[in-house]
């Protein structure tokens, strides 16, 4: 018996309907940009560990920074670039800057991405390294 590769079509043969179907509903590219932006965004652990800590509500930069352990500077870095990305919003008070998730959609994006990765186990652990001192 002969298994096929799940990599791979054994038979080349398209389903020009269904590419068709496919092809229609696929988003323009500038879009698919931009979400692979947000993606990249949310790629990494600092400026991740910012939105996972606006969950709970709105806070200040001061707060941000305790909270995920990062510099005043750093968080407020990030926060900037979460912000050119519509990622987080800004309110300021006086001198001081509260920050919050800018819409439902990107709660509903972190806690889609939370809820998958606690639920769910690498195929290929070894290619996923943890962070350093964090225990998995």
């Amino acid at each position: 018996m002969r298994v096929a590769s799940v990599d791979g079509c054994a038979v080349k043969m398209v389903d020009a309907d269904r590419v068709e179907a496919v092809r229609e509903r696929m988003p323009a590219a500038r879009d698919l940009t931009g979400t692979a932006e947000i993606f990249g965004l949310l790629s990494d652990p600092n400026r991740l560990r910012l939105l996972v800590a606006l969950l709970d509500g709105e806070l200040c930069v001061c707060d941000l920074a305790a909270v995920t352990g990062q510099s005043e500077s750093a968080a407020s870095h990030a926060l900037r670039l979460l912000r050119a990305h519509r990622v987080v919003a800004a309110r300021r008070s006086g001198r001081m800057a509260f920050y919050r998730l800018a819409d439902p959609h990107v709660r509903m994006l972190l806690d889609l991405a939370l809820a998958h990765t606690e639920h769910t186990e690498p195929i290929y652990p070894g290619l996923i390294r943890p962070e350093r001192g964090v225990e998995r």
